[in-house]
């Protein structure tokens, strides 16, 4: 077999994603202990100090079991951005001794981009799967944001595995449950990162994989159980599907001018568009065009 025909085989085998990396070193664990041990602390520290402060206000001890149930619930929440603080705190510190960067790389203990990059991972995997797993979907948002995805709080993406580097959102994405959204994966002997991008109102369908690369276009659809292939594009006001995703049909829900509102008349089953004049300065209209209508 040719080299070329061995790169080629090297490329098609040994998927592996960020959230199952194989030969996990427990050099890389050894972050863990000090960041769950203060963390820790910081919660139980805070959890008798204010005890003591309801203890001290109201000297009831009925209250206090009472409202026992509120202090628990508060000090999970200690403990969980003492988590993210913490990770966040080793991260920067790790980045400035070796800056992330997109491209191939030799997914072999020797390559420095490639030990980084399984740092990296490890670190954010810890934070990450306790605010995944936060009742409150704010928290799952602001820890992807704490982490480095370019993302606000009009999208949704609970429930589903997303890479926390190299990932930039538009406004009011939905990233269906059990999603994959990939930045970075291992193929064979290689380790592949690239940046992917999905604009305004996209939908990443359900148990979907989205591989690096990949670019979605404004108001884009991939259905369930969809995979992207690398460096796809997936273009403006399309329904993809399949494996790999291909051209299903238009977008037909697809509204490219906000200026036209479309009217229903349910009794006789007809519906009608009127224009209307959007009410807003000059100089913020380049604002529209950019969020979808959304300031």
């Amino acid at each position: 077999m040719s080299s070329k025909e061995n790169e080629r085989v090297d490329y098609t085998i040994d998927f592996v994603t960020t959230s199952a990396i194989s030969r996990i070193s427990l050099k890389f664990l050894i972050f863990y202990l000090p960041i769950l041990w203060i963390s820790g602390y910081m919660a139980i520290a805070s959890f008798f100090t204010i005890i003591g402060w309801i203890h001290m206000w109201l000297n009831n001890w009925i209250l206090e079991i009472l409202f026992f149930p509120v202090w628990m619930f508060a000090m999970y929440f200690v403990f969980l951005f003492g988590i993210a603080i913490f990770a966040k705190a080793f991260l920067l510190i790790i980045n400035m001794v070796h800056k992330p960067k997109e491209g191939i790389f030799k997914a072999i203990e020797k390559d420095q981009d490639f030990e980084f990059w399984r740092l990296r991972v490890e670190l954010k995997k810890l934070a990450l799967w306790f605010m995944s797993n936060c009742p409150i979907s704010f928290v799952v948002m602001w820890g992807f944001r704490w982490f480095g995805v370019n993302i606000d709080f009009s999208s949704h993406l609970q429930d589903a595995w997303v890479d926390s580097e190299f990932i930039e959102f538009g406004r009011k994405i939905t990233v269906g449950q059990g999603a994959i959204v990939m930045s970075s994966m291992v193929i064979g002997k290689y380790l592949i990162i690239k940046k992917v991008i999905i604009d305004d109102h996209t939908v990443v369908g359900g148990v979907s994989n989205v591989s690096p690369g990949t670019i979605f276009g404004r108001e884009s659809v991939i259905g369930a159980f969809t995979t992207t292939h690398l460096n796809q594009i997936i273009e403006s006001g399309w329904i993809y599907l399949g494996h790999p995703a291909s051209k299903l049909k238009p977008n037909k829900y697809a509204q490219e001018r906000k200026d036209v509102i479309i009217k229903r008349d349910v009794d006789e089953e007809t519906k009608h568009e009127e224009k209307f004049e959007i009410n807003i300065d000059d100089d913020k209209k380049d604002l529209l065009n950019h969020n979808g209508g959304d300031l």
